[in-house]
């Protein structure tokens, strides 16, 4: 996915999410670093990311994000996701570190690209396959993050025998 992703957008980087094995999260992550990858977020605690859920719940996307922004270190990034070209630019305007382009199609993501690039960190995420990862890299986002490089990720049929010397 990284070479095929930088081969039209150079600058890009291809990222895992944290759907990983059970107990091989270190081992994962190391993989996609080995592959060129941005191994993303290990935990929870590595950012704040503001889910649609949690703006749901509270219901003001600014109000929120200045809420969250003014409880957090500033050691912190605080990443907003959003599935609305209008949302995007709210949560820039309101002060977001980066902003998650959630399940929007690359058609979608191009406007606010346009709009946003070089003022906040814009990552796509949802969905993203070795099939259409090409099409997201064509956007120009900063970021595409993908479960697919862990989750779909085949395994190596591997036996140890031990012998007596």
């Amino acid at each position: 996915m990284v070479r095929l992703a930088r081969s039209v957008n150079p600058t890009v980087r291809i990222a895992g999410t944290r759907k990983t094995t059970p107990g091989f999260r270190a081992f994962e992550k190391y993989a996609i670093e080995i592959g060129g990858g941005d191994p993303h977020r290990f935990n929870l605690a590595d950012a704040v990311l503001i889910k649609d859920n949690h703006i749901a719940v509270y219901g003001d996307l600014e109000g929120l994000i200045k809420l969250i922004k003014g409880r957090t270190s500033f050691t912190k990034k605080v990443e907003v996701e959003v599935s609305t070209y209008e949302d995007a630019i709210r949560a820039y305007r309101a002060g977001a570190d980066a902003i998650l382009l959630d399940n929007m199609r690359p058609s979608d993501i191009v406007p606010v690209v346009r709009e946003l690039k070089g003022r906040v960190i814009l990552e796509a995420s949802g969905g993203i396959t070795p099939d259409n990862v090409i099409e997201y890299a064509r956007t120009g986002i900063d970021v595409i993050s993908s479960g697919y490089i862990t989750h779909s990720a085949r395994s190596l049929d591997l036996t140890m025998d031990a012998e007596r010397i």
